[in-house]
C-alpha cells in the first residue's frame, strides 16, 4: 500500500500519466487557467448555482477522452456516484483501472495485477466527488465566467499542496464538460466527458476496491 500527500507528488512520469484517470484539462485554451483567472477570485451567484446543480447530480456515467501532460490520448468509460465514488475503465489495450470507494483511490493494472492506494481525502478528486461543492468554503482558487464556459478552480494548499482541480461547465445547461487536475509540478492531465447519463443506478460492485489484492491492507492479510 502506498500513500502520497500531497496527492501523487514525486511520482515518476509513468505514474503521473495515470492522473488522467482523474483529470480534465482546459481544452479550449493552451493558456494555463492561472494565467486567465485571478487567483482566489470570489465566486459569483451564477458560479455557485452551477456548483449546486452539479452537486445535485448524485450519479452519472459516460465516456471520456484523456489527454496526458505529454499530449498522449486515451479513452474509456467513467462512473460517478456522489459522495466519494468513481470508476474509470480504460479502453483496450490499456490495462488501467481507477476506483474510488468513498475512502480511498485505487489505481490498478489488470495485466500486471498490481494496485496502488491513496486516501481520497488527500486528493483534489475529493472536491469533485464531494456531497456539495461550496464555493464559499475557502477552496476557490479562481473563477472565470465566459459566454460559453464557466471555469472553477479549487484547491487547498494545506491538504493538497499546489495540486488543484479545475472544472469547466456549460453556463446554459450547467452540465460538466471536463475537469483538470494540476499536480504539484504544474503538469496538467485532461479529461473531456461526453455521452453522459445522469440518475443511473449502479451495483455496489462497480466501486469495490479489491483490498484483498493490495499488499499492506488488513483485507490482504485475512
Amino acid at each position: 500500500m502506498r500513500n502520497s500527500d500531497p496527492f501523487l507528488s514525486g511520482l515518476t512520469m509513468t505514474r503521473r500519466d495515470l492522473l488522467g484517470a482523474f483529470a480534465v484539462a482546459a481544452m479550449a485554451s493552451a493558456i494555463p487557467f492561472g494565467a486567465r483567472a485571478q487567483a482566489a477570485a470570489p465566486a459569483s451567484g451564477t458560479a455557485q448555482a452551477i456548483a449546486d446543480h452539479f452537486s445535485g447530480v448524485t450519479t452519472m456515467q459516460g465516456e471520456f477522452v484523456q489527454f496526458g501532460p505529454r499530449g498522449e490520448q486515451t479513452g474509456g468509460k467513467f462512473f460517478i456516484q456522489r459522495p466519494g465514488k468513481l470508476r474509470f475503465n480504460y479502453d483496450d489495450p490499456s490495462p488501467m483501472r481507477v476506483i474510488a470507494d468513498g475512502k480511498n483511490v485505487a489505481i490498478g493494472n489488470t495485466k500486471l495485477k498490481t494496485w496502488d492506494l491513496y486516501p481520497l481525502s488527500k486528493t483534489p478528486l475529493s472536491l469533485l466527488l464531494a456531497q456539495r461543492i461550496d464555493l464559499s468554503a475557502g477552496m476557490v482558487k479562481g473563477v472565470k465566467e465566459e459566454s460559453d464556459l464557466t471555469t472553477i478552480a479549487l484547491g487547498n494548499n494545506t491538504v493538497f499542496g499546489n495540486s488543484t482541480i479545475t472544472m469547466m461547465f456549460d453556463p446554459k445547461t450547467y452540465d460538466l464538460r471536463q475537469w483538470t487536475i494540476t499536480d504539484n509540478q504544474g503538469k496538467d492531465t485532461s479529461v473531456m466527458i461526453f455521452n453522459v447519463k445522469t440518475g443511473v443506478q449502479f451495483d455496489d460492485r462497480v466501486f469495490r476496491v479489491p483490498y484483498e489484492s493490495i499488499p499492506g491492507t488488513p483485507q490482504s492479510r485475512d
